[in-house]
């Protein structure tokens, strides 16, 4: 259909009292409607229910209560998560991974990715030494500040 028709089209559905019309050329169909304001249901009355109250566990152990995951991390500075997202070791699947066990890293050196939202994150070392843990598999989802390797 020609766009002048369709302006012809607009135009007289504006000057008419329709709400609504659909044109059919052929096989080319064309439906223009007009706005109208559609009136909100009447407010439903909101009935309050008891929220069961949840255990919440700390993020990180509190001081003189020590959480066994955390026990099992070694002894240096922890490389954490800043975001929540998907944790890559590698920039594809198919090459090697950034970092790995025993390795030494300076200040900058890229440790792993950490995807949010369809964002692919670098995550750079902030001390230097060599990477004694990694602490998550690729791909595995992380938490915001979540252990992801430890750099002693």
């Amino acid at each position: 259909m020609d766009l002048r028709k369709i302006k012809s089209l607009i135009e007289l559905l504006e000057k008419s009292s329709l709400s609504e019309m659909e044109i059919v050329e052929g096989e080319e169909t064309i439906r223009l409607s007009r706005m109208t304001s559609v009136q909100a249901p009447p407010p439903q009355p909101v009935i309050q229910q008891p929220v069961p109250q949840a255990v919440v566990s700390p993020a990180r152990p509190l001081a003189g209560e020590p959480l066994e995951e955390y026990a099992a991390i070694p002894e240096g500075d922890v490389a954490r998560s800043p975001m929540v997202g998907t944790y890559y070791a590698a920039p594809s699947p198919e090459a090697d991974p950034f970092v790995s066990v025993g390795q030494e890293v300076s200040v900058g050196d890229t440790l792993c990715i950490v995807e949010a939202m369809k964002m692919f994150n670098q995550i750079e070392a902030e001390s230097s030494g060599r990477i004694v843990a990694i602490l998550v598999e690729s791909g595995q989802p992380v938490e915001f500040d979540q252990p992801l390797m430890v750099i002693r």
